[in-house]
């Protein structure tokens, strides 16, 4: 028996969970991602690979660390013609500026992952362009997050972009018959509280947040996003 086939038997099993998708590290559950800009995909990372990719230039620009920012505008109200102009066919949908396309890209979650929507991308901008959160979005790594509840104004956050396709996956896993079902709407309502809970207001005097630096909550939000999304 050969000293290479001895060092099988030897060798330690690779931990399991999931792993780095740079270096091969092992991850923890709640880790960050970067997006790669060539293959319109989301890439675990661990934190120094994370921490490497949020230099400008780095990489060449192929991969984009996902920050971990959650803002909203209190000047900005969306009213119903104004979600009637997005013509969204469900009460969810994403927007996030496409580096490659220099121009914002919509997204609403569908039984079939996450589905672009067809609408001329003028409309996006006549609507969402009057809020100072579309002159902050980073391109590809962060989206304008909408939501519309029947009777009650639609919300409009920025937020990191796989927390969108975290998002997507939840409604996929637990969506069931027309209107999804008890356990989807519960799913998404807490969702959606964890986004408020970590959103900070705009200042009313400047594009800058309001309030002490980045929420802490804001790291939990991005649990479960499913590896390999297309952003």
């Amino acid at each position: 028996m050969t000293a290479d086939v001895l060092k099988q038997f030897t060798r330690r099993p690779p931990p399991a969970g999931e792993r780095c998708d740079l270096c091969g590290e092992p991850l923890p559950a709640e880790h960050r991602h970067l997006v790669d800009t060539t293959r319109r995909s989301l890439k675990c990372a661990c934190p120094p690979c994370h921490l490497l990719f949020t230099r400008p230039g780095a990489g060449q620009g192929r991969f984009r660390a996902v920050p971990a920012r959650y803002l909203t505008d209190p000047g900005f109200e969306l009213e119903e013609t104004d979600w009637n102009r997005l013509q969204i066919p469900v009460a969810l949908a994403f927007f996030f500026r496409n580096s490659g396309l220099d121009r914002l890209a919509a997204f609403y979650p569908s039984p079939a992952g996450a589905t672009e929507s067809e609408l001329d991308p003028r409309t996006w901008d006549a609507v969402l362009g009057r809020s100072r959160l579309a002159d902050l979005l980073e391109p590809d790594v962060e989206a304008l997050l909408l939501h519309h509840e029947r009777g009650t104004p639609v919300t409009c956050t920025l937020v990191p972009v796989d927390v969108c396709y975290e998002l997507v996956g939840r409604m996929r896993l637990h969506w069931k018959g027309f209107d999804g079902g008890a356990e989807a709407r519960a799913d998404i309502a807490e969702f959606f509280d964890r986004i408020t809970t970590a959103a900070r207001p705009l200042d009313p005097d400047r594009s800058t947040a309001a309030g002490p630096g980045s929420p802490s909550p804001a790291e939990s939000a991005t649990t479960g996003t499913p590896s390999g999304g297309t952003p």
